[in-house]
């Protein structure tokens, strides 16, 4: 407790100090309408929210099931270049053909997606009358179909509008998006249990995000396999991004020393500081990361280590996605 008292008092000092620029503004999750309460000053509730899971070997092959269990009509199924030629991607297609579901592909999704990347993909979506929104990728592909849906659902809003304030408006979500199941095929990012969706800003050269608990997957499908056919390099990288966010969140700000208080629960944000639910998650990420990390990255055939690491990504994802992170995840 002590090392967390240092953290918080180090966090409150830079808070005093800090500049007001986009990249660095502590007003970044607060959202459109957050005002300080008269009491309390700071927030004295948390919330936890996450995906429902699916974790196994082979589980993807029961994508088409889930699909038709939806009544789904007309499926997107977005995905990147890369990912379109390998297993994870023709797995899932497999599924979706045996079980008669009807669906478009979109491949153009960009690994670190900007903007402008986000607006292709959302143009897509609103061409067609999707029901269901599938992704299969890490998490650049997973946020990207999330703000996909979230705009084909919205489709007068401006891009702006829910982006994360000071760069965006931060206005709450209020109306319902369509079911999305994710299937992530790294072992880091944890996207398929958060409702964050991250890009960087191009015009300010900045990187921001949407979060709210509205665009989080209706369902994730961890399916250890996929992790297969991830490089050495990449293997490392995400491995890399688990560690962070379970270190991160765990040492986050906690829950009730965040301020301003939310005027209306709405105003709470995605990332509320540690609490002890999410420091739960945290903690059993980081010992697992601790034990199975380098085997993971040195032996892809390693199907322990990388399963592992790919259901760590899971708890680290619902650690982070109701904690948050720090700014060394805003400076990169």
């Amino acid at each position: 407790m002590a090392g967390r008292d240092r953290v918080v008092h180090l966090l409150r000092q830079l808070e005093r100090a800090a500049c007001r620029c986009p990249a660095h503004s502590n007003t970044f999750h607060q959202g459109a309408g957050a005002a300080t309460c008269t009491v309390p000053k700071t927030d004295y509730a948390f919330e936890m929210a996450s995906s429902n899971i699916r974790y196994g070997e082979g589980v993807s092959r029961e994508i088409g099931m889930d699909l038709q269990n939806l009544g789904a009509r007309n499926v997107c199924l977005m995905t990147d270049r890369n990912l379109s030629r390998l297993p994870p991607v023709k797995a899932v297609l497999e599924s979706l053909s045996k079980n008669g579901v009807k669906y478009k592909v979109y491949d153009n999704v960009r690994v670190e997606p900007t903007d402008t990347s986000f607006k292709e993909a959302i143009s897509f979506a609103k061409k067609d009358l999707f029901d269901v929104f599938v992704a299969v990728g890490g998490g650049s592909v997973i946020d990207t179909c999330k703000a996909a849906n979230l705009y084909a659902c919205h489709p007068d809003a401006d891009f702006l509008d829910f982006v994360n304030a000071p760069i965006g408006k931060g206005k709450p979500i209020t109306g319902a998006l369509k079911p999305l199941i994710a299937v992530p095929t790294t072992a880091g990012t944890g996207s398929e249990t958060t409702g964050v969706a991250i890009f960087d800003y191009e015009p300010l050269k900045a990187k921001t995000g949407i979060a709210s608990r509205a665009i989080r997957p209706t369902l994730g499908i961890v399916d250890p396999t996929h992790t297969l056919s991830m490089p050495e390099r990449v293997a490392a990288n995400s491995g890399f991004d688990l560690l962070c966010h379970a270190l991160e969140s765990y040492t986050a700000l906690p829950y009730n020393q965040r301020s301003p208080c939310p005027p209306n629960p709405i105003n709470r944000p995605a990332y509320q500081g540690s609490n002890p639910i999410s420091d739960v998650w945290s903690r059993h990420a980081l010992n697992v990361v601790a034990k199975y990390m380098k085997r993971a990255v040195r032996d892809p055939e390693d199907l322990e280590a990388r399963s592992s690491m790919h259901l760590a990504s899971v708890f680290a994802g619902i650690g982070f996605g109701n904690a948050g992170v720090h700014l060394c995840h805003g400076m990169s």
